[in-house]
């Protein structure tokens, strides 16, 4: 859809390439450009494919993220997206065949995939009556920019929704989703740029996993998200710069009392200190730190849990720390000393380890091998995504 009004666009709205969905920018300027007719929209490009950095002819008009990100668009090459139920037709419709055009699959509440037969000039409105079959959607690089109307509906039974790379950023209209969504517990919202504002979202109370990869959140934002979702058991924050664990009321991280699996994989963690604020989380399993700048990891002692926790006044009782852990991946970091993966023995439960790609498993780097790590760990099952032989 292409709205041909650049009065219509507004600043920091998310748009698209007309002819390509996967070209995704911010609207940062709408008006002239001095030596060029009529009315541009300037757009910082999120993968840096533009000409500019929001400048032309010595004049600024914004400021783009890169100096080759930005460029001057006119109205009819940009499109603002569509809404969800637009989507699930275009994505569930097929467009490669006249034949293929006359019949839709989706899978069934018992995930066996159904045939639709559909004729006649009402055949979309008799495919989205058959939605209501639809347990999973996936409209991944698609432009969908906002919930539509009664999608609650539509996909009555819908479980799980991928959203991947789309022009999603208001979290108002994720709190929709949910809201009209109740048996969503699945819901990626990866490669869509979120707001910074993180308001006026309800409880999602069926939501478990939770995808939210290269969305630019930070965990202050987290922090917020919690209270809205009390059921969730996977989180899921790769490749978004996160540098701290930031918790708002607490030194350390409280609440996610049904959190089994964090995700910060591919972030900018350097601080150990920073991972110890997640070691209250009881619940916790599974631990993902691959691709951070850790050089150095160790459990902490009585004297360090003591000191986080106590400094908060109204602290809760304090528990043993990564009481559950037991699978830690750590890969692809910059540890080197052998006193880190001694300490790895100390987590009660921790069997499933990664440390591949850090100068202490690499003998070529000054490291130990495969089986002198084996030797050091008596507990360990799992070492880089291979069992270890007893």
């Amino acid at each position: 859809m292409n709205d041909c009004n650049p009065e219509s666009y507004k600043l920091g709205q998310r748009v698209h390439s007309a002819n390509d969905a996967r070209r995704i920018g911010t609207v940062k300027y709408v008006g002239e450009v001095q030596g060029y007719s009529g009315t541009w929209l300037g757009v910082d490009w999120d993968y840096g494919n533009g000409k500019h950095d929001g400048s032309i002819n010595g004049v600024r008009y914004f400021q783009a993220k890169s100096q080759k990100s930005g460029s001057f668009v006119r109205v009819h090459n940009l499109s603002p997206g569509i809404s969800l139920p637009e989507a699930l037709r275009v994505r569930y419709r097929g467009e490669s065949s006249k034949e293929e055009e006359d019949e839709m699959y989706v899978l069934s509440a018992s995930n066996k995939h159904v045939s639709i037969e559909l004729v006649g000039k009402d055949k979309i409105q008799d495919k989205f009556s058959k939605f209501e079959e639809l347990t999973s959607a996936a409209l991944p690089y698609l432009g969908v920019s906002s919930p539509g109307a009664n999608i609650g509906t539509i996909v009555t039974n819908l479980k799980e929704l991928d959203l991947t790379g789309n022009l999603l950023s208001d979290w108002k209209d994720i709190g929709a989703f949910g809201e009209q969504l109740p048996a969503l517990a699945v819901l990626n919202l990866s490669n869509n740029l979120m707001s910074k504002e993180v308001t006026g979202l309800p409880q999602l109370k069926s939501i478990r996993i939770l995808v939210l990869n290269c969305t630019g959140v930070n965990w202050m934002q987290v922090e917020i998200l919690k209270h809205s979702l009390p059921a969730l058991e996977e989180l899921h924050l790769m490749g978004n710069s996160i540098s701290e664990i930031t918790p708002v009321s607490s030194p350390i991280v409280q609440g996610f009392d049904n959190l089994q699996l964090l995700n910060l994989e591919d972030n900018c963690i350097a601080e150990w200190s920073e991972i110890l604020k997640l070691c209250q989380i009881r619940s916790l399993e599974q631990l993902y730190l691959n691709k951070n700048n850790l050089n150095r990891i160790y459990y902490p002692n009585n004297d360090t849990i003591h000191e986080l926790v106590s400094a908060h006044e109204s602290h809760e009782e304090s528990y043993l720390p990564f009481q559950n852990l037991c699978c830690l991946l750590l890969g692809n970091n910059m540890i080197e000393d052998l006193a880190s993966i001694d300490s790895l023995d100390s987590f009660p439960k921790l069997m499933d380890i990664r440390l591949s790609e850090n100068p202490v498993s690499d003998p070529g780097r000054g490291g130990i091998s495969r089986f002198a790590i084996i030797a050091r760990l008596g507990k360990i099952k799992i070492l880089n995504g291979s069992e270890v032989n007893s």
